[in-house]
């Protein structure tokens, strides 16, 4: 059996899965904020409650909001600050007895849909999540990759390429948390897609609503939800300019925007070098459940640790 957990800000779930990705357990908690030795606890308790419920024991990986460094082997880059500067992966062998995979959470959306989800059979996975912030994954043959700093995949912290005069005033009046100006989370997440709603109507409404206005024929929604399709067309050219994927697999609260499955491969064209690129783009099959999937996909089949 493979336990996955998925360490969010506000919730921690688990799930069991067969050797064959049948589900057999999930629960989900309230992650403990602020307090590292309460969230070790929580992880380690919901474990023994998918082990107790199903009567097997199974392998432990763990997906997290940020990244081990390959030099420290501590959580960087976490915005569960609590986690950062922890040995996570040592801790919770520690107290679980076993050892543990851990991974950045979009990086195990990309090995859950590279596993069976909207990439499988692909090589090269790119998988991004489009929802509060902004982040994304590679997955290579089915295994996350992380690369020699730990810091694959951290497309969100790229400036956003062939910026506009208005995407040029934007990225000064909307900064990002991590300090810098222009990066592509501030443009393409779920957050952005409302902050430029905002500057167009001075109204602040939740994206769910936006994309209602946009089926009504409302003018400013379009506006807002055009210029955001041409924002991620941008940031995903890029992408297919350095590492080519196979497949490009969206997740988050704007992936289940599905005129974006039409829109984004005629737009991203015009900016993949040469003009060529049919790359397909697709919802995450497995939606919020990718994440913790594909922690528990981190140990490969028949490659367990118990």
């Amino acid at each position: 059996m493979r336990i996955g957990i998925d360490l969010g800000g506000t919730k921690t779930e688990v799930i069991a899965l067969s050797e064959e990705g049948q589900e057999l357990f999930r629960k989900r908690v309230a992650t403990p904020h602020n307090d590292y030795p309460r969230t070790l606890q929580a992880i380690a308790d919901l474990i023994a409650d998918a082990e107790q419920a199903t009567g097997r024991r199974g392998s432990v990986g763990l997906g997290i909001p940020g990244t081990l460094s390959p030099f420290s082997g501590k959580v960087k880059n976490a915005n569960s600050v609590w986690l950062n500067g922890q040995k996570l992966d040592e801790d919770l062998a520690l107290l679980l007895g076993r050892e543990v995979r851990i991974a950045n959470d979009a990086n195990c959306l990309a090995v859950s849909e590279a596993t069976d989800g909207a990439g499988a059979g692909k090589k090269t996975v790119f998988a991004v999540i489009i929802g509060t912030g902004c982040g994304s994954g590679i997955a290579l043959d089915g295994v996350a990759h992380a690369g020699g700093n730990g810091n694959a995949g951290e497309w969100g912290h790229n400036p956003l390429p062939w910026p506009d005069e208005d995407e040029i005033r934007f990225q000064h009046e909307v900064p990002c948390y991590c300090g810098k100006i222009g990066c592509v989370e501030t443009f393409v997440s779920g957050t952005g897609f409302m902050e430029d709603y905002f500057r167009l109507s001075g109204q602040r409404l939740k994206g769910a609503e936006i994309i209602r206005l946009v089926a009504q024929d409302d003018a400013i929604a379009e506006l807002a939800l055009g210029r955001y399709e041409r924002r991620l067309a941008k940031a995903l050219a890029n992408v297919v300019n350095i590492l080519d994927p196979d497949v490009i697999v969206l997740g988050g609260g704007m992936s289940n925007v599905d005129r974006l499955y039409q829109t984004l491969p005629l737009l991203i064209k015009q900016w993949v070098f040469g003009g060529e690129c049919e790359t397909p783009i697709r919802q995450a099959v497995h939606g919020d459940s990718s994440g913790v999937r594909g922690a528990a996909w981190l140990w490969p089949q028949g490659r367990f640790s118990l």
